[in-house]
């Protein structure tokens, strides 16, 4: 069985298993999967599915080799393993029963979407979960990363769950952005939102972290299409080749890669956030990965030191000083463009191992209601202290 140990030699996760699989078969994929799992009190697996895996052949798998297993999950850009970023892995974390509680529940489709609904059944859904005294709450949101509804949804579902925090990753396609999908009651979705409330008697933190800052380049978004998250004009000029203006490269050199070094920061309030580009739309549009309308007030960001951002922020502790058991992590797909375009993937997953972070890279990333982009979500689960679950 693949744990958290590595060749750091640290301890190997109490609270999670996890198993990987490099088969390009799902039903050998899921064999190898099953077969690593075996014998575990399971309170659910989180499925994490590379891109050259066809959602309906794992669906159809599923029953014979997963029987009897609570599974759900999404498609991904890129995983993350016991070994640190990965592309073709399917990934299953295990969550043992005698640390985790589950209640899920699937929003579709995405379009349209109700924000009243939303927030009444996910109010219902609280009620009928309730927290055993001394147990902590959280939830998990994974959603159909081209609905364009991660921002509505975000903030619905934390208006909901009130005081329970709530993170997750959108669902990726590799870098195909053809179609993403959400796994649920043995059917992958897609215009669907997937919502995991979890009772836990592990301590935890929340991460949400970028490696950017502002500059002094402004600009203003003077048309848009809201609904497609399309900017037309920045600034009274065609938006491809104004921001590429304000990069300082010629508009027939915007990539992915300039995007994910160049992105646009949103402030509210003292914080900016990031607005992710996902490309170039038509001859001179920009599509975005998060919400934006006429008049939004955009500023250019400047990377800091992407690595010893990743190394800082996912060092924490818990009130006793311990590590993280486990972090589960939703990273975007635009962070590991960055540190593969820059040489840096060995040592980035050598971090990742260190750090013991399994996981996800995302088309956007959800954190305590607020949707962003080229952003580090994740939880952070300490070593466990008194009593199991039942």
């Amino acid at each position: 069985m693949l744990t958290l140990e590595n060749s750091l030699d640290r301890r190997p996760a109490e609270t999670v298993r996890i198993a990987v699989s490099h088969s390009a078969n799902a039903a050998q994929a899921l064999t190898d999967i099953a077969r690593q799992l075996d014998g575990l009190r399971t309170s659910f697996i989180l499925l994490l599915v590379p891109s050259r895996l066809k959602p309906d052949d794992l669906a159809a798998a599923l029953p014979d080799k997963l029987a009897e297993t609570v599974v759900y999950g999404c498609t991904t850009a890129g995983q993350i393993t016991s070994q640190g970023y990965e592309d073709a892995a399917l990934v299953a974390l295990a969550f043992p029963r005698e640390h985790f509680r589950v209640a899920s529940k699937l929003f579709s489709p995405l379009t349209p979407l109700s924000i009243a609904e939303v927030v009444s059944q996910t109010g219902k859904m609280v009620e009928n979960f309730r927290i055993t005294p001394g147990r902590k709450r959280l939830a998990l949101m994974f959603c159909d990363g081209l609905s364009k509804q991660e921002d509505l949804l975000a903030a619905a579902l934390e208006a909901g769950l009130k005081d329970i925090p709530v993170f997750g990753g959108s669902a990726g396609d590799g870098l195909e952005f053809r179609r993403t999908f959400v796994l649920h009651d043995g059917k992958f979705h897609t215009n669907a939102a997937l919502l995991l409330l979890l009772e836990t008697n592990l301590s935890y933190k929340g991460l949400g972290f970028d490696h950017f800052q502002p500059t002094e380049k402004r600009m203003v978004v003077t048309r848009a299409v809201p609904e497609e998250r399309l900017v037309l004009e920045i600034n009274g000029s065609p938006a491809a080749s104004e921001y590429a203006r304000l990069v300082g490269v010629p508009t027939d050199e915007l990539s992915p890669i300039v995007f994910a070094e160049n992105p646009v920061l949103v402030r509210n309030r003292n914080l900016y956030h990031v607005r992710g580009i996902q490309q170039i739309h038509g001859e001179s549009g920009l599509t975005f990965l998060s919400a934006i309308d006429d008049g939004l007030l955009l500023t250019l960001g400047s990377g800091k030191e992407i690595l010893k951002t990743l190394d800082n922020s996912l060092t924490v502790h818990d009130d006793h000083g311990d590590a993280p058991d486990f972090i589960l992590g939703f990273d975007c797909y635009l962070r590991k463009l960055e540190i593969e375009h820059k040489g840096l993937c060995a040592e980035a997953s050598r971090q990742l191992r260190k750090h013991r972070v399994v996981g996800f890279n995302t088309y956007g990333e959800q954190h305590l209601g607020v949707h962003v982009n080229q952003t580090f979500v994740g939880v952070a689960f300490f070593p466990p202290r008194g009593e199991m679950l039942p």
